[in-house]
């Protein structure tokens, strides 16, 4: 089983996986922002490569242990997506970050979770859970106001992965931890064609 915890930045998503699934955790590659001065397609690659390790290491984790928590998606082209649908990127780039990540389905380097927890608090309660936790740690979160503004189309991306198999997606984090009833194991999690079927659902 493999479980993905997904929200915009503030929304507890680190906090709740350490809090009940340490030892399961498949963490959050750190910021990469230098990563923004190289060209499209290289700034891509690298991203890609990132994201195909967590997989690996989720894929690991649930054959050895029966069970692996992301603490955000491997599969993580909703983020440039979702900048293309606000207007941040060019179409351009958003073709090169799809035409990658379904060359990765095709080799089974990258999938969909079994199970994906999707937390959007309002944009008040992120921004009081930024100032908390700002208070607690001392981060800063240089992104979040832009975080803010992707996360309408952060929920669009997710109605369309649930509306390739009801069920799968839940649209909190539950308080107590508890995840059952847990759906089967998705089958398949990769190939081109549920790369293709999730594309096919997002709004145009």
């Amino acid at each position: 089983m493999i479980v993905v915890v997904e929200g915009p930045s503030a929304a507890g998503k680190s906090t709740w996986c350490r809090r009940f699934f340490p030892e399961a955790t498949v963490g959050e590659f750190p910021p990469t922002g230098a990563l923004g001065q190289l060209p499209v397609r290289e700034r891509h690659a690298i991203w890609l490569e990132m994201n195909c390790g967590r997989w690996r290491q989720a894929l690991a984790a649930a054959k050895s242990q029966g069970f692996a928590v992301c603490d955000t998606d491997p599969f993580k082209l909703h983020y440039t997506w979702s900048l293309w649908r606000l207007g941040e990127v060019e179409e351009a780039e958003w073709r090169v970050a799809a035409d990658a990540s379904r060359r990765a389905f095709a080799q089974q380097r990258l999938g969909i979770a079994d199970l994906l927890l999707v937390d959007v608090p309002p944009a008040d309660e992120l921004r009081r859970r930024r100032e908390a936790d700002r208070r607690e740690t001392g981060r800063q979160r240089r992104a979040f106001a832009l975080h803010q503004k992707l996360a309408p189309y952060l929920r669009d991306w997710y109605e369309a992965v649930e509306r390739l198999d009801a069920g799968r997606v839940r649209w909190q984090l539950p308080q107590d931890g508890v995840l059952d009833p847990l759906p089967p194991p998705r089958h398949p999690r990769s190939g081109v064609g549920i790369f293709d079927a999730l594309i096919a659902e997002l709004p145009s």
